[in-house]
């Protein structure tokens, strides 16, 4: 059948009619709140690379920010850490008094079972030299180098995960692209009685330049060298399979992508492999921010564009969508999409 027995025109005619036969479904409900918490402040602080976002101390502010996700939809927070203090072995990170540890009971006591909380599982932000693993010096013939050290640095992020699961997250949320750092996790939580705390793991966590507005955030840029050796190489698509396979092997419950903008043929591919697991698309801290930019600029309209990129991302297979957007974009979901 075509034209003029077949125009596809007629599902466009009107906004009442393009709603009612959408493919894809924007919910509030979709979205991950990230908020970053602060040892030693009082109010919130402006990060200025991610116009919109604070740094927040624990305490009142931060409850009245989570308060006012909920009101609009969200159910879900992703917190990182900001620590007072930080060591070459991320150890800090472990404390049962942590930053993260103290917001997740806060938060807990607070909200209860309505507010499910994922923890973000990395030592970057908590070590005096911001790579997501332990440095030591081997021996490789002649000469000595530096290397991240995969081993050494499970034990310390599977610590980690045992303290965010005693002060009541839901899920932790391993980041540095360890290999086998969800086997680790998940028998550190399992030997500590934490059955029911999930993993969602960064499984496909691409080597990119969308991150820099992150790292001014927590100031976790590596002081030397940089995190290629660990995190994926941004021209390879087939490899994301195969990590998120070895992830779902070691108990994964939780899948992600990240970035989600630039990756949006890999968010379908693993999508496509493994449609039983929640998959999670981290719409990351660059992506947010040349966003803000060019809207305060007034070269596009913020929330079109905006809403139009997290369709984008949802269309592509994602079912969680993490989002520095998501309060603003459910409130603007809660007006009706505008196209």
């Amino acid at each position: 059948m075509s034209f003029p027995a077949l125009r596809p025109r007629r599902l466009r005619a009107t906004k009442a009619i393009r709603d009612l036969v959408a493919e894809t479904k924007l919910e509030p409900s979709d979205f991950i709140l990230p908020i970053f918490v602060k040892e030693g402040i009082d109010k919130p602080e402006p990060i200025e690379a991610m116009p919109g976002q604070y740094r927040y101390p624990v305490g009142e502010h931060l409850v009245r920010f989570v308060r006012e996700a909920l009101e609009v939809g969200i159910k879900a927070v992703l917190l990182f850490g900001y620590p007072r203090d930080r060591d070459e072995k991320g150890l800090v990170a472990t404390r049962r008094e942590g930053v993260v540890q103290e917001a997740v009971r806060l938060l807990r006591r607070e909200f209860g079972d309505e507010l499910v909380i994922f923890t973000d599982v990395c030592i970057c932000n908590y070590t005096v030299h911001g790579h997501c693993g332990i440095p030591v010096r081997r021996r490789k013939g002649p000469v000595e180098i530096t290397i991240v050290d995969n081993d050494s640095t499970l034990e310390v992020i599977a610590k980690m995960a045992v303290s965010h699961a005693e002060a009541g997250a839901d899920f932790v949320a391993p980041s540095g692209m360890m290999d086998g750092m969800i086997r680790a996790i998940r028998e550190a939580l399992d030997r500590e009685g934490f059955t029911d705390v999930g993993i969602m793991s960064y499984a496909v966590k691409y080597a990119s330049g969308f991150y820099g507005p992150f790292r001014e955030a927590l100031h976790s840029a590596p002081r030397f060298g940089d995190r290629r050796s660990y995190q994926m190489d941004p021209r390879n698509a087939a490899e994301a399979l195969k990590e998120a396979r070895l992830d779902v092997e070691e108990g994964a419950d939780i899948l992600m992508v990240k970035p989600a903008l630039a990756y949006l043929d890999v968010i379908s591919l693993v999508k496509e492999a493994f449609p039983d697991y929640p998959l999670a698309a981290y719409n990351v801290s660059g992506e947010y921010s040349m966003v803000k930019a060019a809207a305060e600029k007034g070269w596009i309209d913020e929330r079109i564009v905006t809403l139009e990129i997290l369709t984008a991302i949802k269309r592509a297979g994602a079912d969680i969508i993490i989002t520095y957007h998501a309060i603003d974009a459910a409130k603007w979901l809660r007006e009706g999409l505008p196209f």
